[in-house]
């Protein structure tokens, strides 16, 4: 992909053909021929499931969830951190013919009730440390059959006992991998609440597919899983991407650096995909020269923006090539662009160029206009068979998203230089992206207007010290009301899930507001910019 003075860029690789196939099938057409072979294994206790058992457990699970009535249409919810039963629960549920709708662990009980009310979930997989929010949150719901454990837990099935059940026949599930649904992850997209986004079996497939020429791995490689599979990334790159080309994929629950520097060194990882935080952690910690990472091969880092020089100090720290940057959002299964793993010397700051099959314009924010000259910083647009079927329910905010000719309007500002590689400079869209996790403001901004003592409030993304960004929330304070920006950031942080608290408040005299009331956050930013300036 080079500048010709065409509006459309295309790749530079051959184009591949969409993958007509169930996920399931696509990922695990050849798990049982590879026999022993470890599929994954649990970073801290050491749990293994070979290939063939991932494959088994997947069939002998589907079998039992369709005896208790999941079937072809239905939703079935997974609250879980990763473990090596997490890629077992979204394979047999794809068997069945439902979709899964990932829930985060760190979900407070309103957010998993709003999201089980919205998807339509019958049925939610829980761990046993995280019941009382998942029965609290199917009780407000209402709809869920049952609340499945991977675990164990008093009153409830269990999964791995379902799997051990060898009498129910599987199920026998006609798919249409270009109109099912396959996985129901929540995002914001470029602005509003989360909402629901209906990825195809095909969709996910094919971005795999799409993937493989530029970036891959195989029976060799040991993957270290640390980001959560329920996002969109560690989905694909962590669990998808890996366990379909025969790697080993070592999970470990959540991001803690001594868990994870020992992994690698115990489990000679030779990929890890991580986002920008734990870029800073690998180049700068002092924890991490007490370990051997040289078994490392490569580093990626997605999900959020990451500093050219942070990148470099990594790289220069490990010993390893330049880290890896990719770029793509839910709404896109979610990659479009990669630095490829051969890639002699890619530009600092790149998030790559595109990937087979994908097409994208940039257009001025302003007027719509294509942009066709190298530089030129422009609104990314991206057309292609892992573009989303929509927002579940939501005809006006797809419509917003997807033009008429399939075009889709990311709310990010990139610009391409002569060679083709893509840098993402800023963001049109409202979302807060808080190491790596999605916040919406408007989220927050509705909380924070049930305070008594809050007669308005904004909030936008800044960056903090280390460069990431986190919540801001601009506050203004009801008449007489003596309100602390302490007691602003407790309030928020006792109704939300951790990663999304507000982490700065700054009180103001009022809200810039356009005539439809909608907030002006650009002035905000703006605002922002000033006082760090001065």
């Amino acid at each position: 992909m080079a500048f010709d003075g065409s509006p459309v860029f295309h790749s530079e690789y051959d184009d591949v053909a969409p993958v007509e196939l169930p996920i399931h099938q696509a990922v695990l057409g050849r798990a049982a021929e590879r026999g022993d072979r470890p599929a994954l294994i649990d970073g801290l206790d050491g749990t293994t499931l070979g290939y063939a058992e991932l494959d088994r457990l997947s069939r002998r699970l589907a079998a039992a969830l369709a005896a208790a009535g999941v079937a072809r249409g239905d939703v079935l919810a997974l609250h879980s951190p990763n473990s090596v039963l997490f890629p077992v629960v979204c394979y047999a549920a794809s068997r069945c013919g439902a979709a899964v709708t990932t829930v985060p662990p760190l979900a407070t009980e309103d957010e998993c009730a709003r999201q089980l009310t919205d998807s339509g979930a019958r049925w939610l997989v829980t761990v046993a440390a995280l019941l009382e929010t998942a029965r609290g949150a199917a009780r407000r719901a209402g709809g869920v059959a049952e609340i499945l454990v991977c675990d164990r837990a008093p009153g409830h099935r269990s999964v791995l006992d379902l799997a051990a059940d060898a009498t129910a026949p599987e199920p026998a599930v006609t798919l249409d991998p270009a109109r099912d649904v396959a996985v129901l992850p929540y995002s914001s997209g470029t602005t509003g609440t989360p909402k629901g986004v209906l990825l195809t079996h095909r969709n996910l497939a094919t971005n795999l597919a799409q993937l493989e020429p530029l970036i891959s791995n195989g029976p060799d490689d040991r993957v270290l899983a640390v980001l959560p599979f329920f996002h969109i990334y560690g989905m694909t790159a962590l669990m998808n991407a890996p366990l379909r080309n025969g790697a080993t994929v070592v999970v470990l629950p959540r991001f803690d650096l001594r868990q994870f520097l020992t992994a690698i060194d115990t489990h000679r990882i030779t990929a890890v995909y991580v986002a920008p935080p734990i870029v800073l952690a690998l180049a700068k910690h002092p924890l991490v020269d007490a370990y051997d990472l040289s078994s490392l091969r490569y580093v990626v880092s997605a999900a959020a923006p990451l500093d050219a020089g942070l990148a470099a100090a990594c790289s220069r720290r490990l010993g390893l090539p330049p880290v890896l940057q990719a770029y793509g959002m839910t709404e896109l299964s979610p990659g479009t662009h990669v630095v490829p793993l051969r890639a002699a010397d890619p530009p600092p700051g790149t998030v790559g160029k595109l990937i087979p099959g994908t097409e994208m314009r940039l257009v001025c924010p302003d007027t719509g206009t294509d942009l066709t000259r190298p530089g030129e910083p422009g609104e990314i647009l991206i057309r292609g068979p892992q573009v989303m079927q929509g927002y579940l329910g939501r005809p006006a905010e797809t419509a917003a998203m997807i033009d008429p000719d399939g075009w889709l309007h990311t709310g990010d500002i990139g610009r391409v230089d002569a060679d083709g590689w893509l840098h993402v400079v800023d963001r049109v869209k409202e979302l807060v992206k808080y190491n790596g996790y999605q916040v919406a403001p408007a989220d927050l901004e509705a909380l924070l207007l049930r305070h008594d003592a809050i007669a308005d409030a904004a909030v936008i993304g800044v960056l903090d010290d280390d460069g990431n960004e986190v919540p801001k929330a601009f506050v203004v304070r009801a008449e007489g009301a003596r309100l602390t920006a302490d007691e602003v950031i407790a309030y928020v942080a006792g109704k939300v899930a951790p990663y999304k608290k507000v982490r700065r408040v700054e009180f103001v005299d009022s809200v810039p507001r356009a005539p439809t009331g909608k907030i002006l956050r650009r002035e905000l930013r703006a605002r922002e910019r000033s006082s760090t300036d001065r």
